[in-house]
């Protein structure tokens, strides 16, 4: 049973974005207190872009970033310089702008041309930081999610093999409309952090958006729907725009 959900509408994507970025400085600070340290794992797509670069425009201020390590949710499979890339995005927008060791960038190695073999050795990165024994799952403070106009997140599409995976940690998940793997965190990941952010914006995520919170539709349907973390919060940060599918009065 997920701990606590939330939804949060903010009147525009860039409400959404302060106060995500909000959360995201309350979460590293209150891990660092707790454990010494703040592990996050990255969204691709559009909308976190604006919350990046208000991370970085405040970056003295906002995150303890010598103790903050960067994975991602998931990545395209291509190089980290194609214009593709959800390293190359976070590269460009956050993480050249602030004060981070390399060595606390965890990319995909997406450049591999074996997808199944980078979906390998992304796993064997988490075991070896999350020093985890078999059959544990590692347990990000932070993990941010958007959502596409089909209910998928991370690289979690609809009607996909890796919806059913149980044991792996990142899967090469071939996705028949793009015609191409995407290498993603498996759901047992994303539901066991600590803490799950969605970011939601635009009218065009907005049937989706109603699907997942609202309906009876499956998750098979809506993977977004799947993502439930077992002892962890659960936050939908959405705009006006997304909520417009929405009835209000289930809203909180």
């Amino acid at each position: 049973m997920t701990s606590s959900v939330e939804i949060r509408t903010l009147a525009t994507p860039q409400d959404l974005s302060a106060a995500a970025a909000e959360e995201v400085v309350r979460a590293a600070n209150e891990a660092v207190a707790e454990r010494g340290r703040f592990a996050i794992a990255l969204s691709g797509g559009s909308t976190p872009r604006n919350l990046h670069t208000l991370l970085a425009a405040n970056a003295r201020i906002s995150l303890p970033w010598d103790r903050t390590f960067f994975f991602w949710g998931d990545e395209r499979h291509v190089p980290p310089t194609d214009p593709e890339s959800n390293y190359r995005m976070a590269d460009e927008t956050l993480l050249s702008k602030i004060p981070v060791a390399p060595a606390h960038v965890f990319r995909i190695p997406a450049e591999n041309p074996d997808a199944a073999a980078a979906a390998e050795a992304y796993e064997q990165t988490l075991r070896k930081f999350f020093a985890l024994e078999p059959g544990q799952f590692p347990r990000f403070d932070l993990i941010l999610l958007g959502m596409g106009p089909d209910g998928h997140t991370a690289s979690l599409f609809p009607g996909t093999a890796a919806l059913e995976e149980k044991s792996h940690l990142v899967v090469a998940n071939w996705v028949e409309k793009f015609k191409t793997y995407r290498i993603t965190l498996t759901l047992p990941v994303l539901n066991a952090a600590r803490c799950v952010v969605f970011l939601v914006s635009g009218t065009d995520k907005a049937p989706a958006l109603h699907a997942v919170l609202q309906s009876d539709a499956s998750g098979e349907q809506y993977p977004a729907k799947l993502v439930r973390p077992t002892d962890g919060k659960l936050i939908w940060f959405i705009d006006r725009a997304a909520a417009s599918g929405l009835k209000p009065t289930q809203l909180h």
